[in-house]
């Protein structure tokens, strides 16, 4: 594939985008004959729509981002006729995972691309009111955590302080959530539920807070974006 016939999105956010992952993530896609014409830095630049791509003549799209910028760069070119490559560069990397192997790196990867051992797949997904979630979808009132990992992540004190108290109120005291149809699992309901698409189906995991031991194991999985870390039971 000729050079200009590729962009990649980076995000320096996310968990593996660090100056030095970067450039050695150009070194391999160099080597293997996989340059890109462009480089798009999100959020500083905005993200490709389907009317730059085809604009531009792209026909691949490499993306090295965590799996929720991934999820904004799927919507982002939705209708496009290009293809998507999905490299691990966050910190869960949960759809790397499904298309290419649980924990394979960079590397492998690519010189599977380059020697034409892979096939184009259209992976699953969950959708919601909300928006579609091609990783997994997280509800309950846990979700409340997201808030205080991005204030971590921002290194913001404050933020960090007032977002660990709401979120706190909001996981114990919050309507808890469950399954109804097929009626699985606790009726009492959750704190949260990871509903995770896969080539079988929807995969449901309820994640309990049953004590003090518990929320503070759960809180802290959910942080460092660890989910199934924290106690949980398969529904």
């Amino acid at each position: 594939m000729s050079p200009s016939a590729s962009w990649l999105v980076v995000n320096e956010r996310s968990g593996s985008n660090s100056e030095a992952a970067l450039r050695e993530l150009e070194a391999l896609l160099a080597t293997q004959g996989l340059g890109v014409a462009r480089t798009i830095e999100f959020p500083a630049q905005e993200l490709p729509t389907r009317s730059d791509l085809e604009a531009a003549g792209v026909s691949q799209l490499i993306v090295f981002t965590g799996d929720g910028t991934l999820n904004a760069v799927i919507d982002a070119v939705s209708g496009w006729a290009g293809a998507v490559l999905v490299l691990p560069g966050g910190t869960m990397n949960l759809l790397s995972g499904r298309l290419h192997g649980e924990d394979t790196p960079c590397d492998a990867i690519l010189e599977r691309i380059a020697r034409g051992a892979f096939r184009p797949v259209r992976p699953a997904m969950a959708a919601c009111a909300a928006g579609r979630a091609h990783a997994g979808l997280l509800v309950g009132p846990g979700t409340a955590w997201a808030g205080v990992r991005e204030a971590m992540r921002d290194f913001d004190v404050a933020g960090l302080a007032q977002g660990a108290g709401e979120a706190l109120a909001e996981t114990t005291g919050g309507s808890r959530v469950r399954m109804a149809d097929p009626a699985i699992g606790d009726q009492n309901g959750y704190p949260l539920i990871e509903l995770t698409p896969s080539h079988r189906g929807l995969q449901v995991d309820g994640f309990l807070l049953e004590n003090a031991a518990e929320f503070l194991q759960q809180s802290f999985a959910v942080l460092r974006r660890r989910f199934r870390e924290g106690p949980h039971e398969r529904l």
